[in-house]
């Protein structure tokens, strides 16, 4: 087989769950055991850290890669879903897996599946595939991101130094329930027995639950934001946020640089050191050189895109992958922040995302380009702006993502902001390869 061609068994041949949706979403985790045996345990020759959380899990999973690669550790990073490449998603020290990997792994499941005859879906396949590349490649440790929920993932078959879960905001409610306890309860699911676990963000509704399943477990729990907290310094001129880290007894870093944008990075970078400081406790060898080396160049090092990136100057134009509630909360919050005369904004949403509490965050104010990713789970661009008018929302309808792109930068001024947004699908088709 050649590499496209085990694209196009991949995409098209296995249940796919970003394109296909629900649909494709497997709720047990029988097929990724099935597949571990066959392909003889592969997660259990390398040491891991696996990452849940509504929102920040992927900006996350990043930096503490980073840190890992500068302190010399040789790391895996599974992340999901990718922008551009699906190679995206399987990196050992911020390089891509090989295409030739990716073909003879493909090529060995199918071998050795004609008398075993499993259907798994796109990304059960895929975690084995990460799983068995970390395993041949001898990795020290790989940070490994949930695809969705925690519970019933692929992923949940490891067990790991640390387990870590950001926040918790409504998502996926068709598959993980419809409050913030069923979903807590779902991602607390990658608890495991006497592994420590760090909490990002304290919530009434979710902290009980996250503290009854670690004490269960007699697993270690902490909640970051009642241990740090990042106080906005400023942005520098080269393009890096700047933080002072505080705890109880003062200034632990100061003036912190992070070439992450977007202020919601403040909460993830609370996370990602709570993470660390308990890594550090179990005796890995990171110091403080390697935290600020690392996060100063996460996209460097990992390749990470799509998080409040700046893709265009006169007018700026910035692109980020929010795609849930509290995800365009932070979002809106941070726009208004921006100074501009006025704010072009690209939309384009999935139809199994709770679409109506987005658009009820969007500024009326702005002009908006509604528009679908090329996808199948992708809202209709007419529907998705009947929508928006009953939250007073104005603008006009595009069939394509380059379509709508091409007219807002055609009618934006040079003092204007054009922001892209809704979707991760929207994302990948304007930010620049």
């Amino acid at each position: 087989m050649s590499y496209d061609e085990v694209l196009v068994y991949l995409y098209e041949h296995l249940p796919y769950y970003q394109r296909k949706g629900t649909a494709a979403y497997k709720g047990s985790l029988d097929n990724t055991l099935a597949l571990d045996q066959m392909f003889r345990h592969p997660h259990r020759n390398f040491r891991t850290i696996h990452i849940a959380g509504t929102n920040g899990k992927g900006s996350v999973s990043h930096m503490l890669a980073a840190i890992l690669q500068k302190a010399g550790y040789k790391t895996g990073l599974y992340t999901s879903p990718h922008l551009k490449d699906f190679r995206e998603r399987i990196k050992l020290n911020g390089e891509m897996v090989p295409e030739k990997f990716v073909v003879d792994f493909v090529e060995r499941f199918l071998e050795m599946n004609k008398t075993i005859a499993l259907e798994p879906s796109f990304f059960e396949l895929t975690v084995l595939m990460a799983f068995d590349y970390f395993s041949e490649q001898k990795v020290d440790i790989a940070v490994i991101e949930v695809g969705l929920g925690g519970r019933l993932d692929s992923t949940n078959i490891i067990t790991p130094e640390l387990s870590v879960i950001t926040n918790i905001s409504l998502d996926h409610t068709a598959l993980l329930g419809d409050s913030l306890g069923r979903i807590a309860l779902e991602k607390a699911g990658i608890i495991k027995p006497s592994v420590p676990v760090i909490i990002g963000e304290t919530h009434p509704q979710t902290a009980v639950i996250f503290e009854g399943k670690a004490a269960e477990n007699r697993s270690k729990i902490s909640f970051s934001d009642q241990l740090l907290k990042a106080e906005y310094s400023m942005n520098s001129i080269d393009q890096r946020q700047v933080f002072n880290i505080i705890d109880s007894s003062g200034i632990l870093f100061e003036n912190l640089r992070l070439d992450l944008l977007g202020k919601y990075q403040a909460k993830n970078v609370c996370t990602l050191l709570s993470a660390v400081f308990e890594m550090q406790e179990r005796g890995w060898g990171i110091v403080t050189a390697n935290i600020r080396d690392g996060l100063e160049n996460v996209t460097g090092l990992t390749g990470l895109s799509g998080r409040w990136q700046i893709i265009g100057a006169n007018p700026r134009i910035i692109c980020d992958t929010a795609h849930n509630e509290g995800g365009m909360r932070e979002v809106v919050a941070q726009l208004k922040q921006i100074p501009h005369k006025k704010l072009h904004f690209i939309i384009g949403m999935v139809n199994d995302k709770d679409i109506t509490a987005v658009l009820a965050l969007l500024p009326v104010e702005a002009v908006y380009y509604f528009t679908k990713a090329s996808i199948p789970r992708a809202m209709a661009e007419h529907q998705l702006m009947q929508m928006a008018t009953f939250f007073g929302l104005n603008g006009a309808a595009y069939e394509d993502v380059p379509t709508a792109f091409i007219e807002a930068k055609m009618y934006a001024d040079k003092d204007d902001l054009i922001f892209v947004g809704g979707s991760t699908f929207v994302v990948a088709e304007v930010i620049p390869s």
